[in-house]
């Protein structure tokens, strides 16, 4: 084979590797001094003549290099042409084995002479590889059969060559950090010897098959969900040296002009396939699987963590992709989601056909620096430490061959110019591996004691309301009387996110927490620091210009202030602008009022939650931030994940116009816009900013209790004493929390009438105080109770309840509090009579018409009320988003096992709840 001496061969490959990598160091240099319309042909003229010195070196060599050199062959989408169109040529076989040779392993391995194994041998190779010569044969019984006949040393030459390549990574990435493929090399040198065996090979072959759903592939009906239309040749004999296959006859994927011929449809080929193959003469043309030497097992985890990687990355939902990172053992040493995120999207992106490649590098090339350049700004490195920097602490060796195939795949796509749309194809098959619902999983119901009967049967229902496929994960809590009689959790935390809905899981409930800013506000009121009746510009000074000097708290709780549309352009033009929380309070404060305050009531569905977040942070000097930001860790992971009841979009087009609501707020205006919700909440960015009463995060557990105290007048009842288990929290996220001079330096610009961001989202998230996983909360023992802190100003009134009472304290000393939140008797002047809204909260009558209960509902279902007649409180947080429907039907449920008087609103509208009639399809917020 001109193997040559063994020290000899991996002279020549580090020679070879230091002539090409000074060839292109030095290309770098003159680059600099060269006019551009030169620097083109230098560049072409460097790759061609290095690509026939990586052909001829690989000629000489062959053994493992000769697999390298077709693998890099294949990748038309990101090596330049000069490499393909030469190492193209290893396709094609390489110089035969004398058949002496083929004899003497066939008649070794098998035990008999060669007559006496095979009717007809035919002498000239189909082809001869790296590691093995194909031979077409006859056997005694007349099959027609392929003959795989390893080469004689190879072993000996492949192990060499793997230590070779292993070298060459080594100096590779010491000399450019930035270029780091050790965990390739390693993972091929665990598997590549693999491929020595055939009897794995055998194996592998007989396992793919099986798992394709086809056993006989070319004439079984196969009913496996995950079948593939194609061939795989049957096994007929193997040993670790000889391996006899059914030959089945086929076009070879470079032989475009046969493709061409036989009228093959390409781009449903390559849509079939993610191996070597060929491709079958008779119609329907389909792919032939060939070669499983190199194939990978993936344990079950590993399978489900690599399906959440790529259903993560087509629906932009960071969370799960950090925690998918994680479960497959890819660990990171930065904290950039975003950037993470543009990569794992990059990596399943849609091929590209050949012509595009100069374009698809230039591409990756500009966001690679572009990722390079935030790196440094966030780690603060200097252009040195860049180059040695790794963002990778860990890499996963079976990734390695599931990219390799992908890239194989994409490589083949070019070649054959065809675009594969990879989302669409490996969705169905991803989603299949995380399936899983209340019918097929006995936990579906998280384990936690029935409180009452109400709750046993309300557990029935939503076993019933899962497997009609209405819930993923979901939170009840409810209270009658200061104690819990419904604590239930169900389902699990997204769509790509298969652990356990617990109740102190926390659910993006958007304009659910517009009733707890409201009630911070009347806390505020109740303890003097604030009137319901004091302009806001007296609060605010930037607010009061261009005619909103004569707006008053009680418009802005009212939604009578004018300025229901003020955030609607920033949410329209470009929804990520809403992270920015001065941004948005600027574009308030320089906003005109498009109504008389206290004239008309329009939701204001969006700029309510700003109004209401700076005017709090405004009024309160004293918190100290260093106590309220510990309440920031360990709330990614806990969060769960959005996803779009699409039957439900379908109720949106029967929806006419609605006087009540903004012009820019009308269901013709936001219909096509409501999909890309759950997108824009999943994302990291969106999910860590502060979106006041719009971005709220908690569980039904603490929104309950936190109704039931408003419900009591103010009385907070006792804490839960479960806690889940397993603790909660895997992939914390860690922020930077401001220093000392930073937080008086908040504390002075607060004074001067301007908050900074981390101050309102501080407050935002302890408007009432210390409610369990109002956000988060991780002062508690139990971790769902009320914290024993009290120097942020905002703890327990001094009053208390005696040891026997179920209360821990109260936080509102008002007797005619409930007035206040509806908008009547001595408040009445504060509030439209006939309006949906009191103060802050949404009002719900009865059948009589009565007003009885009082709170709020946020899009997709999440919502919380209180009634105080009955001391009932109750809150549903989901994370498949509808239009209500599934929290009416709880609410209905639970009323009428309890006979407590069930709100109209709750009982009209079809399968609408109110949040239906609200918060009916947000456009991007709420």
């Amino acid at each position: 084979m001109g193997w040559g001496n063994i020290y000899r061969r991996r002279m020549r490959v580090f020679t070879m590797a230091l002539v090409i990598y000074l060839d292109y160091k030095a290309l770098q240099q003159r680059e600099k001094w060269t006019s551009k319309p030169k620097i083109s042909p230098m560049w072409e003229k460097a790759h061609e003549r290095n690509a026939r010195r990586v052909l001829n070196l690989i000629m000489e060599l062959e053994g493992l290099w000769v697999k390298l050199g077709q693998y890099m062959s294949t990748r038309a989408d990101v090596l330049p042409d000069a490499y393909i169109c030469l190492l193209k040529q290893l396709q094609d076989s390489l110089p035969p084995r004398p058949l002496e040779e083929i004899r003497r392993t066939i008649e070794s391995e098998l035990g008999k002479p060669m007559d006496d194994l095979f009717l007809d041998f035919i002498k000239t190779p189909l082809a001869t590889a790296s590691i093995a010569q194909v031979h077409r044969a006859t056997l005694l019984n007349g099959q027609e059969v392929v003959v795989k006949v390893q080469h004689e040393e190879i072993k000996t030459i492949i192990l060499q060559d793997l230590k070779n390549a292993k070298a060459i990574v080594d100096w590779i990435a010491w000399a450019e950090p930035q270029y780091d493929f050790n965990p390739i090399i390693d993972e091929w040198c665990k598997e590549a010897p693999k491929e020595l065996d055939f009897n794995c090979e055998a194996e592998n072959t007989r396992a793919v098959s099986r798992n394709l759903g086809c056993r006989n592939t070319r004439h079984d009906n196969c009913s496996n969900s995950n079948w593939v239309d194609v061939l795989i040749p049957e096994v007929i004999q193997s040993t670790e040296k000889v391996l006899v296959l059914e030959y089945m006859d086929g076009i070879r994927l470079n032989d475009l002009e046969s493709l061409e011929a036989f009228g093959v449809n390409k781009q449903k080929v390559v849509e079939e396939i993610t191996w070597n193959f060929l491709v079958s003469k008779e119609p329907p043309h389909r792919p032939i699987l060939l070669d499983f030497g190199l194939t990978k097992k993936l344990s079950n985890s590993m399978k489900q963590a690599l399906a959440k990687m790529f259903l993560a990355s087509a629906e932009g939902d960071h969370v799960a992709l950090l925690s998918a990172f994680a479960e497959m053992g890819l660990k990171l040493r930065l904290d950039m989601p975003e950037q993470a995120m543009e990569v794992s999207t990059l990596f399943f992106r849609t091929t590209t056909p050949a012509k595009e490649s100069l374009e698809t590098m230039k591409s990756l090339s500009e966001k690679r620096t572009k990722n390079i350049k935030a790196m440094q700004e966030k780690m603060k490195l200097n252009p040195k430490e860049v180059k040695r920097f790794n963002p990778v602490d860990a890499f996963p060796g079976d990734i390695v061959i599931f990219s390799r195939v992908l890239n194989l795949l994409r490589g083949i796509s070019s070649l054959m110019d065809v675009r594969i749309v990879y989302l669409d194809i490996m969705r169905p098959f991803a989603e299949s591996v995380l399936q899983g619902g209340p019918a097929v999983n006995d936990q579906w119901i998280y384990d936690t004691p029935v409180h009452s009967d109400v709750e046993a049967n309300l557990r029935k229902l939503l076993v019933e309301l899962g497997n009609n496929e209405k819930i993923l994960g979901i939170q009840v809590c409810a209270y009658k009387d200061g104690e819990v009689i419904i604590d239930t959790a169900a389902g699990v935390l997204g769509r790509y996110d298969p652990r356990p809905v617990q109740p102190d899981s926390l659910f993006p409930v958007f304009s659910g927490t517009k009733g707890i800013t409201a009630g911070m506000l009347h806390w505020l009121v109740d303890k003097g620091k604030l009137t319901l009746e004091e302009n806001v510009s007296n609060i605010w000074p930037e607010f009061g210009s261009n005619r909103k000097d004569l707006i008053k708290v009680h418009h802005v709780l009212n939604h009578t202030s004018g300025l229901h549309n003020a955030l609607a352009d920033i949410a329209r033009e470009n929804p990520l602008l809403v992270s920015d929380w001065d941004g948005c309070l600027e574009h308030i404060a320089n906003s005109v009022p498009e109504t008389e305050p206290g004239q008309e009531q329009f939701y204001h569905y969006l700029s309510f939650g700003w109004l209401c977040g700076d005017i709090k942070a405004n009024t309160i000097a004293e918190i100290d931030l260093s106590v309220v930001l510990t309440n920031y860790c360990s709330v990614e992971s806990r969060l769960a994940s959005l996803t779009l009841d699409t039957d439900d979009l379908q109720q949106l087009s029967g929806i006419g116009s609605r006087p009540d609501m903004p012009s820019t707020f009308q269901p013709g205006n936001i219909s096509q816009l409501v999909t890309s919700l759950p997108t824009l909440f999943n994302m990291l960015h969106i999910r860590r900013a502060i979106i006041p009463a719009a971005n709220g995060h908690c569980s039904a557990r603490a929104l309950a209790r936190y109704y039931a105290a408003l419900a009591s007048g103010g009385v907070i009842p006792k804490p839960h004493s479960s806690s889940s288990k397993p603790p909660l929290g895997s992939h914390p996220h860690i922020p930077n929390f401001p220093s000392q001079r930073d937080l008086k330096r908040q504390r002075s610009r607060r004074r001067r009438g301007r908050a900074p961001a981390s101050m309102n989202r501080a407050d935002e998230y302890e408007q009432i105080p210390n409610h369990d996983d109002l956000r988060h909360n991780t002062n508690t023992s139990s971790g769902t109770g009320i914290s024993n802190s009290n120097s942020t100003g905002l703890t327990n009134s001094p009053e208390r309840s005696n040891p026997q009472d179920k209360s821990v304290g109260r936080i509102f000393s008002n007797p005619r509090i409930h007035d206040a939140f509806f908008g009547v008797g001595e408040y009445g002047n504060l509030a439209l009579p006939s309006g949906k809204f009191g103060l802050g909260f949404r009002r719900f009558y009865s059948k009589e018409g009565s007003l009885v209960t009082f709170g709020h509902s946020g899009m997709g279902g999440s919502t919380g009320f209180a009634d105080m007649s009955n001391r009932f409180a109750i809150a549903v947080t989901l994370n498949k988003m509808s239009m209500g429907g599934v929290t009416r039907n709880i609410i209905q449920f639970v009323c009428s096992e309890l006979n407590i008087p069930l709100p109209e609103e709750f009982s009209s509208f079809g399968g609408m709840g109110p949040d239906g009639q609200i918060n009916f399809g947000r456009p991007l917020i709420n």
